[in-house]
């Protein structure tokens, strides 16, 4: 299935307390950006898994709450009109720094497709919460084609990317035969 996200169209993962929101242009090649809350305890990435985004920068603009953001392991906390980037490459995580939600605007330059990347994720993590397990652990046939159809958007900080790309390709094919699917689908490059 592939779709469109009309502008303003809210997805939740539940399991990480992660709140997104579409309203920025979807397929801008300069930058991508997306409006997120963070409930009590909500973290990003994944459960909180240290990732990197190989070929572009991402930027935390903070409008309310507080965000811890760990970049390349130092931690910093970014208030309501404050930001902080994390340059491509680098291993970061970001997680709630409050009681109570957190709000802010995340954008990648450049833009890539993570705005289908994270609506792709989110409409998942709607539609077919089966997948998951009981603490939000994604599996690893979902996240292999996910990360396959997405190449070079988003990569765990470890192993190195090289066996995860040839990891996640062997495993997309018996992803698709185990029924996971992508809801939006990378749009085509030009060649």
């Amino acid at each position: 299935m592939s779709e469109m996200i009309k502008p303003g169209t809210v997805l939740q993962n539940a399991f990480n307390g992660e709140t997104f929101i579409f309203s920025h242009p979807f397929d801008d090649p300069g930058s991508a950006s997306i409006d997120v809350i963070l409930a009590d305890g909500g973290s990003g990435g994944g459960n909180a898994l240290l990732h990197i985004h190989p070929l572009a920068n991402e930027t935390f603009a903070v409008t309310s709450g507080a965000l811890e953001v760990v970049i390349d392991g130092e931690s910093t906390i970014v208030g309501p009109g404050y930001s902080a980037t994390v340059p491509r490459g680098a291993p970061h995580v970001f997680r709630n720094a409050i009681d109570g939600e957190t709000r802010f605007t995340v954008t990648f330059s450049p833009a890539q497709q993570h705005i289908r990347f994270f609506a792709n994720f989110g409409l998942i993590c709607e539609r077919h919460p089966e997948w998951f397990s009981l603490a939000g652990d994604p599996p690893l046939l979902a996240m292999a084609l996910k990360f396959h159809l997405y190449r070079d958007h988003m990569y765990l900080a470890w192993p190195p990317i090289f066996l995860q790309k040839l990891l996640f390709a062997l495993l997309a094919p018996v992803a698709r035969l185990k029924g996971y699917h992508a809801e939006i689908a990378p749009k085509a490059q030009p060649a």
